[in-house]
């Protein structure tokens, strides 16, 4: 026996069946059909399917001319529906797979598993198999043998199920010896040996040596990244349902991610996706929420999302239970009593509006004043043991006086409990429009309208996450997500800008971005060049006059120069062959601004 794999077990006359493939390199474990482990978006999925159903147990009604079920019903939200944005679908949400998904242009099952396959893989492999699937070319490694192998992945191997394949029908063991070769990729001692036996058994079959050459570097180079294709399938299979949910069922998939929150976005984007989509957002209220997120009818007949009471900052599930269970409630006094919520809880509810619908013609302010007299009144009992007089009467304050909250003051109010802009979109604001409007600033919606030609454009919106990944060259790019309410826009930042820009990136919430557009697949990005405070601009426009803000932007329309920096000496290599930068997750010093700089999804080594 050559001195690849070392012995030929007991089964190996058998053929091993697709998924069942051993441990490789990469650390991905046995996976057989029917035994992969469930997704963790899956609950999502799962959970939007079940809040089809009203609480009065009926079913969603379909809409008119909407497939109902099956794969092809999965896939025309792919097919028939090419603007459907991909948030909040599982494995395909990110900027990176939108991109990919964007010139890749899947047309069916195999091209979606073939997609978060090439995704995982890196980006080398993607770059080629998108290059090769518009035209579906053959797959470019020879011999034709090989062809049906590679076919589903436009000749970029990506699954064991391939690597056994391929050594099998080049060298003629069977399938079951692959599998065993395929493991010892992964192990530096074995590799010559293997290499040896695979050149020798190949050659033997008549086999062109520099073929050969070809394929086996293919073959070793496999042993960094991959997995078995079951396991792309049981990624795939909740892809394409949350993706035909969003498609005819939003409200409901809207539900099951902000429950479950599997994705890499934040909350506050899901519900400005929702508003995007015509789902209207429900924010909480005493009377109408429950410990989950829940959909419900609204007076016009559009299902919306009701967000939970467990979405509430330090509620804890003893409060959350017993709100529920004593619903519903006539005034504050009387949530107080029988609910029973701590002081803290029941502030927050008060700022976030919960109890409006009971206030009458008091203010929030005045019902916050009512909460801290309850305490007191509590605690002055607690000490005396003095039993109220009232007998749980409810006793209606006349109002304070004090004004009412101002919106902003309202939106404030809303994101530190929530973490979500539920009355309106945080870019909806007087000075923000127009000052955008004066600077000439494009909607996300609009900008891929523009032609790509090297054209600077300003884009503006709340920075939805900041992405540092590795990538082949080893240099640091930032890779920022802005969401203005239309849409979202992707940019990325390059060395030579980062000295001007990176501390406001890291350090705002919402910017102002000078950028050069670029177009990817169908998709329209920008180059970073230059960024600003969008809030400092504003406050300078409203104190100021529109004269502060052109001083605040200086040199904005003039190019940007360009200082090209030598490749970093020391960088740390990944197993799929990109390099992580060493400054990669380190972030400018400084002390943070506004709590929105918490609301973005940062990452500072995914590839997504």
């Amino acid at each position: 026996m050559p001195a690849g794999p070392a012995a030929r077990p007991a089964h190996a006359g058998r053929r091993v069946p697709d998924g069942a493939r051993g441990q490789g390199r990469c650390g991905a474990r046995r996976v057989r059909p029917g035994q992969a482990r469930r997704p963790r978006g899956a609950h999502a999925v799962g959970h939007g399917a079940r809040r089809h159903r009203n609480r009065a147990g009926h079913r969603t009604p379909h809409r008119p001319g909407r497939p109902q079920a099956g794969a092809a019903g999965r896939l025309l939200c792919l097919q028939a529906h090419p603007g459907l944005p991909h948030l909040g679908l599982f494995q395909l949400e990110s900027s990176g797979q939108q991109e990919l998904l964007s010139r890749l242009q899947p047309r069916d099952v195999q091209d979606v598993i073939a997609d978060i396959s090439l995704f995982r893989a890196g980006g080398r492999r993607h770059a080629r198999a998108v290059h090769r699937r518009p035209a579906r070319r053959r797959a470019c490694l020879p011999p034709p043998d090989l062809e049906p192998i590679l076919r589903d992945t436009y000749g970029v191997v990506i699954w064991h199920e391939q690597i056994i394949d391929m050594i099998s029908v080049l060298t003629g063991c069977d399938r079951a010896l692959a599998e065993l070769a395929r493991r010892a990729l992964g192990d530096a001692e074995r590799l010559p040996g293997l290499r040896a036996w695979f050149h020798a058994k190949a050659a033997a079959r008549g086999y062109d040596p520099a073929m050969l050459a070809d394929v086996w570097e293919t073959i070793e180079a496999f042993g960094a990244c991959g997995f078995c294709r079951a396991h792309a399938v049981a990624f795939a299979v909740p892809a394409l349902q949350s993706a035909w949910l969003k498609a005819h069922f939003p409200a409901a998939l809207y539900a099951g991610l902000l429950e479950h929150d599997p994705g890499m976005w934040p909350k506050r984007i899901i519900v400005a996706d929702a508003r995007r989509h015509g789902v209207p957002v429900l924010g909480v209220d005493i009377n109408r929420c429950r410990p989950h997120h829940s959909i419900e009818q609204t007076e016009d007949g559009t299902w919306g999302v009701r967000l939970a009471l467990s979405t509430v900052k330090n509620i804890s599930e003893t409060d959350v239970a017993r709100i529920a269970d004593h619903q519903p409630y006539t005034s504050l006094q009387d949530l107080w009593h029988r609910a029973r919520p701590a002081r803290p809880t029941a502030e927050r509810l008060v700022q976030i509006g919960a109890l409006d619908p009971l206030a009458g013609t008091q203010t929030r302010r005045d019902l916050l004043l009512q909460v801290t007299e309850l305490h007191r009144h509590a605690r002055t009992r607690t000490t005396s043991g003095q039993l109220p007089l009232d007998h749980g009467q409810d006793h209606v304050p006349a109002s304070s006086g004090l004004p009412e909250m101002t919106s902003r003051q309202a939106l404030g109010a809303e994101l530190e409990p929530l973490q979500i802009d539920v009355t309106r979109h945080l870019m909806d604001h007087h000075h923000h429009h127009q000052l955008l409007r004066e600077l000439g600033a494009v909607p996300a919606a609009r900008l891929s309208q523009l032609y790509p030609g090297g054209q600077q454009v300003l884009v503006a919106g709340v920075r939805a996450s900041t992405q540092t990944p590795p990538i082949a060259s080893g240099k640091r790019i930032i890779f920022v997500t802005l969401e203005d309410g239309t849409g979202m826009s992707d940019l990325a930042f390059f060395e030579d800008s980062h000295d001007a820009c990176a501390h406001t990136i890291f350090h705002s919430g919402l910017l102002l971005v000078r950028g050069q557009v670029q177009r990817r697949g169908r998709r329209n990005t920008l180059t970073g060049q230059r960024v600003w405070d969008l809030d400092e601009l504003a406050a300078a426009r409203r104190d100021h006059g529109p004269e502060a803000v052109t001083r605040l932007l200086g040199d904005a329309l003039l190019p940007a120069t360009s200082s090209a920096r030598p490749r970093p000496h020391r960088t740390l290599p990944m197993e799929t062959g990109a390099a992580l930068h060493p400054w990669a997750d380190l972030q400018p010093a400084g002390t943070r601004s506004a709590d929105l700089t918490k609301l973005g999804h940062t990452s500072p080594g995914s590839a997504g």
